[in-house]
């Protein structure tokens, strides 16, 4: 790509490139880091074609969030999330070797390059299990290979976290691609996340090594029908080893079904195999944050999506509806003395009393219980924080003559 100076590049660091693919609502661009030299994918949605589908917007706001916290060698890398008033752009790694889809479609791959991807395979997605999150859309175009042939995990917007589990322990979205679906979700009672990931990395194994698909047909409900009886017939070049794993990762019973831990320990898994460390520091980009309860650091998207003039919040936050105004405040100046300062306006009103929500979020009550004000302080860099306030309709005096004053007695650099 020919050189450009950050002047004219996306939001003065990314210069963009070739057209890499194009979906439904998004396409996806080759781009460079102007700083760094470094080519990253850029995945660019506009706005106005999410408007009116509440499930594309729950996908992107969950692949955002799974993916941003997510830390492991065999996942495609979330660097992060930009936007304007009309488009949002997500930055992602940028993998070169392509789909393994498109090697598979040349022909079977050989038992031992197989057991390579299988192992690669079953190595990231017993992570994301083990932090509560199951892909749920696992197949052959999701998974994508560097320039060193090594497996890339991307899409995650089909899946699904702990927190989802019903009371029953059971997930119940409808979700997944026909052929690689698990026979409990056609059941639709209900279904366990590992599982079902579970299936579905043995219809990929049996894709690479047989170089076509354990279930098919022309008819969708023949094929349901045969995901659900488990009819599948291994092919003669198989080893006894394969087919005996493949008989227990493609069981119907999901109760019976092979364990993660198992696969591990099979045969034909574990010859060579070599689990992937990754350090628990690297696995959630907030984790320390969370843990010591400090202010998270925000990154642009972070900040950007909070204005409300580019309205982006009620696509990856909630609404909190029992606030009318909101203003932010950007200060020169520690979180601790942020609060420091709110206490002691709140102190000197008198009627009103604080309640501590999170360490740095609290709500200012009236003296009949109703809440007046609500602030939160998120730290914008090691200089600066941003200071979110909401009022309801008619109640921003406590905040205008009071907290702000004190605020802005500081080195303030926005309001908006």
């Amino acid at each position: 790509m020919a050189a450009l100076s950050s002047e004219t590049a996306l939001f003065q660091k990314y210069e963009l490139g070739r057209l890499l693919g194009c979906g439904a609502f998004a396409k996806v661009y080759l781009a460079r880091d102007v700083a760094t030299g470094q080519e990253v994918a850029i995945k660019v949605i506009h706005k106005s074609r999410l408007r009116n589908d509440a499930n594309l917007i729950a996908n992107i706001k969950r692949e955002i969030s799974i993916m941003s916290k997510l830390r492991h060698p065999h996942t495609v890398r979330l660097y992060e999330v930009l936007a304007t008033r009309n488009i949002i752009y997500i930055v992602l790694e940028y993998v070169k070797g392509g789909e393994l889809f498109a090697m598979v479609a040349k022909g079977r791959l050989t038992e031992a390059l197989c057991r390579k991807y299988f192992q690669q395979l079953v190595g990231v997605v017993s992570h994301c299990h083990s932090r509560g999150i199951y892909h749920r859309d696992l197949k052959p175009e999701n998974l994508l290979l560097d320039e060193d042939e090594n497996l890339k995990v991307s899409d995650f917007g089909l899946s699904a976290i702990r927190d989802q589990v019903h009371s029953d322990g059971l997930l119940h979205t409808l979700c997944g691609t026909p052929a690689y679906v698990a026979p409990e979700i056609l059941a639709k009672r209900g279904y366990d996340g590992a599982k079902i990931d579970i299936w579905s990395c043995g219809v990929i194994l049996f894709v690479l090594a047989a170089g076509y698909l354990p279930f098919n047909d022309p008819n969708l409900m023949n094929m349901y029908r045969k995901i659900y009886k488990g009819e599948f017939r291994c092919p003669k070049w198989m080893s006894p080893g394969l087919k005996r794993l493949l008989s227990r990762l493609l069981d119907t019973n999901p109760s019976t079904r092979i364990t993660m831990e198992e696969i591990k320990l099979d045969p034909w898994f574990a010859k060579g195999y070599k689990n992937t460390k990754v350090r628990e520091s690297d696995c959630f980009a907030f984790a320390a944050a969370e843990q010591e309860k400090r202010p998270v650091d925000m990154n642009a998207f972070d900040i950007i999506s909070m204005s409300s003039g580019l309205d982006l919040s009620g696509l990856f936050q909630e609404k909190h509806v029992s606030f009318e105004d909101v203003e932010r405040v950007t200060v020169e100046e520690s979180p601790k003395k942020v609060m420091e300062k709110v206490v002691e306006a709140a102190k000197a009103e008198g009627r009103v009393s604080l309640r501590q929500k999170k360490e740095w979020e609290v709500e200012i009550e009236g003296q009949n219980g109703n809440v007046l004000v609500g602030m939160e302080v998120y730290r914008l860099s090691e200089k600066y924080v941003v200071v979110e306030v909401k009022t309801k309709s008619g109640e921003s005096r406590l905040w205008s003559d009071k907290i702000r004053p004190l605020l802005m007695q500081e080195a303030a650099v926005a309001c908006y």
